[in-house]
């Protein structure tokens, strides 16, 4: 069990940019996988990105070639860079991790991760 805790949630113009950190306690953070996910008000929980401990990255249709997600194993953090930013973007995120012991594997459904971030707001306006 990890637990995650998210920042740099906030407001920002359509066109603009913002970092997502996701940090974990807990001494085993290299061998979890990672992902990140919203939910918009009344919609469900979507995938955004994940990424595997040996940092295969995997991110949706939505936000491909807007959003990076990487990972500082050293400092158990793992990171969403949100660029390009547009109204449909605004939702609260979270961070998620499941531990795994493939190097390789990542997630994409919710189900799929046992640790989840309280979520931070993001607010795209136009």
């Amino acid at each position: 069990q990890v637990q995650l805790v998210e920042s740099g949630g906030g407001l920002v113009q359509a066109g603009g940019s913002l970092r997502l950190s996701c940090t974990a306690s807990g001494r085993t953070f290299r061998t979890y996988a990672m992902g990140w996910f919203r939910q918009a008000p009344g919609k469900e929980r979507e995938f955004v990105a994940a990424i595997s401990w040996s940092a295969n990255t995997y991110a949706a249709d939505s936000v491909k070639g807007r959003f990076t997600i990487s990972r500082d194993n050293a400092k158990k953090t793992a990171y969403l860079q949100m660029n390009s930013l547009k109204p449909q973007d605004t939702a609260v995120y979270y961070c998620a991790a499941q531990a795994t012991y493939h190097s390789g594997n990542y997630y994409l459904r919710p189900g799929d991760y046992e640790n989840w971030g309280q979520g931070t707001q993001v607010t795209v306006s136009s």
